[in-house]
């Protein structure tokens, strides 16, 4: 006859597996629909690009995309920037990006490089640190949120 524990110990390893196999079927359903989205806004770009305006940019991005409110989870998708978004739609990782750059951390809002950026975020200034960081804030630059010499636009640290 099988101990109480026992039995209840089968359950959750079990229930675990379920959860495992679960978490990574919703990483890929994700991964598939943030390939739609990047490849909708882009696009949207390209033919904004030939029309010669943003017209056609803010209707083809804008349709069916509400503005989020809730926290971004990890690994999510860095929002186009645009009026009304506030760093609470950025995840973890880039609302720190943009929080150091913003001046939040005591650097007072200046441009920095990857390796200062690093170190800013606690991290070491080892090559591979730093080029992790130049990976993480390439996103936040093509999407609005940041220019390229890793400076925060102006207006866009609202709400932090």
């Amino acid at each position: 006859m099988p101990s109480v524990v026992g039995l209840l110990e089968e359950r959750e390893r079990a229930a675990r597996q379920r959860v495992g196999a679960l978490q990574a079927e919703l990483r890929e359903a994700e991964a598939v629909w943030e390939r739609f989205v990047i490849a909708r806004e882009t696009v949207g770009v390209v033919l904004a690009e030939a029309r010669g305006g943003d017209e056609v940019l803010s209707v083809v991005v804008a349709v069916d995309r509400p503005v989020r409110t809730a926290a971004a989870g990890p690994g999510s998708a860095v929002p186009v920037w645009r009026d009304g978004l506030d760093v609470g739609v950025l995840a973890m990782d880039y609302r720190r990006l943009v929080d150091v750059l913003a001046g939040g951390s005591g650097s007072g809002g200046e441009t920095m490089c990857c390796r200062q950026l690093a170190v800013s975020l606690g991290l070491e200034a080892v090559p591979a640190k730093v080029e992790g960081v130049r990976s993480k804030a390439k996103r936040p630059v093509t999407r609005g949120w940041l220019t390229e010499a890793f400076t925060m636009v102006a207006g866009r640290a609202s709400g932090s």
